[in-house]
């Protein structure tokens, strides 16, 4: 007779389901994490990228095709510039990792790199923690495979190195092509490379804790990039703790994708090859919280956006607009509330719009006024009347 099945492998053979059972699954990488962090409430992106779901396929399918992708030029300038940051046993990288983090401890003159290859991404995870746990001295960690709980269910990742220091303790490297330039890169990819780098510290901070005596995962990385227009590498430590505390939060507040998946129909399903009405009615089944911040984040955005459109929903206009008008949560319950239709008068957010509306009254009657008086002048010329 087969085993019975637990309650992890059930999840896991639902989410196949979900996903189609031809359909290969999508690694869920830290840039999702960290973008499915910052919105919490929706749980589409939950159970889309806890079944492994491609997105972009699936926008394809839907008729909303995303703008995401890197060009493949930037791919191989980032491949050839990781390389050499990595060269001769990665001397260069552990060199700024002891210049910018740690120069108090002895110089790496030699490292060790453990060789953490196995079978699918579980034997790589547990390959990646039985280094750390025999690493002494220095030690580099060439992409490293982490496990991550969100929400029951784990997601693996893959940092572009883990530096191991003398008093055993953790550093995260995080490797990007962008440039910095006079010492400072663009601040926007600065912050998106923290959020990234503090998923991966999470994730760190959950192998350290199976462990005894508990390492210490050090919450400034590592963020290594090219020096000015030059190939050559550059770096600059990055203090995580806002965005690791930031996303820790909200990782801990997502729904868990067990109870989104038992609330869905039977028979849901969100294979590209279905009919696009029978696709569309799976990805309409799952509840969205679309935000104008989605369309730099998700593949879905396009798609999530027209419907929310459709709806009238306030958030279109941004969830800080959505945060101050309370209980009214459609374009047409705010006209109605201002218009003094609906709505309690004790209200914050109800006589917020009732005096601006009457402002607005107030500020447009005389130009309402005089372009009444021009009206009327053209339809006496018209009606032939004379001219006063």
């Amino acid at each position: 007779m087969p085993p019975p099945r637990t309650r992890g492998t059930a999840l896991r053979h639902r989410l196949a389901e979900l996903r189609g059972p031809d359909v290969p699954a999508k690694a869920l990488d830290a840039r999702a994490l960290a973008a499915l962090a910052a919105n919490p409430g929706c749980k589409r992106r939950a159970i889309l990228d806890g079944a492994g779901v491609n997105k972009a396929v699936l926008a394809d399918a839907l008729g909303s095709p995303s703008a995401f992708g890197q060009s493949q030029f930037a791919f191989m300038r980032g491949n050839a510039f990781e390389a050499r940051v990595k060269a001769d046993g990665g001397a260069e990288l552990l060199r700024l990792v002891h210049e910018k983090l740690d120069p108090g401890a002895e110089p790496p003159t030699r490292a060790r790199v453990p060789d953490l290859s196995a079978i699918g991404p579980e034997g790589r995870a547990a390959r990646t923690a039985l280094a750390l746990r025999e690493a002494a001295a220095w030690t580099l960690l060439d992409h490293p495979m982490l496990a991550l709980d969100v929400a029951g269910s784990p997601a693996f990742l893959e940092p572009d190195a883990v530096v191991v220091h003398p008093d055993g303790s953790w550093t995260v490297v995080e490797i990007k092509s962008f440039p910095m330039l006079d010492g400072s890169a663009d601040p926007a990819k600065v912050g998106a490379a923290a959020r990234q780098s503090a998923v991966y510290v999470l994730a760190l901070e959950e192998v350290a804790a199976r462990l005894e005596p508990v390492p210490r995962v050090r919450t400034r990385v590592l963020l290594v990039c090219p020096k000015d227009f030059s190939n050559l590498p550059t770096a600059s430590a990055v203090d995580v703790r806002k965005q690791r505390a930031v996303t820790g939060r909200q990782l801990a507040r997502l729904t868990r994708i067990e109870d989104i998946a038992d609330a869905l129909p039977e028979g849901t399903c969100f294979a590209p090859d279905r009919p696009p009405a029978e696709l569309t009615a799976a990805v309409e089944s799952v509840p969205a919280a679309y935000a104008p911040e989605c369309l730099a984040a998700c593949e879905l955005a396009f798609h999530c956006r027209d419907h929310s459109r459709t709806s009238g929903a306030v958030t279109t206009l941004g969830r800080s607009l959505r945060a101050e008008l309370g209980d009214l949560t459609t374009v047409d319950e705010v006209l109605s509330a201002a218009h003094g239709e609906s709505g309690d008068p004790d209200d914050p957010a109800v006589a917020a719009l009732r005096r601006a509306a009457e402002l607005r009254a107030e500020a447009l009657a005389p130009h309402l006024e005089a372009a009444g008086s021009r009206q009327g002048v053209l339809d006496e010329l018209q009606e032939g009347a004379p001219c006063r």
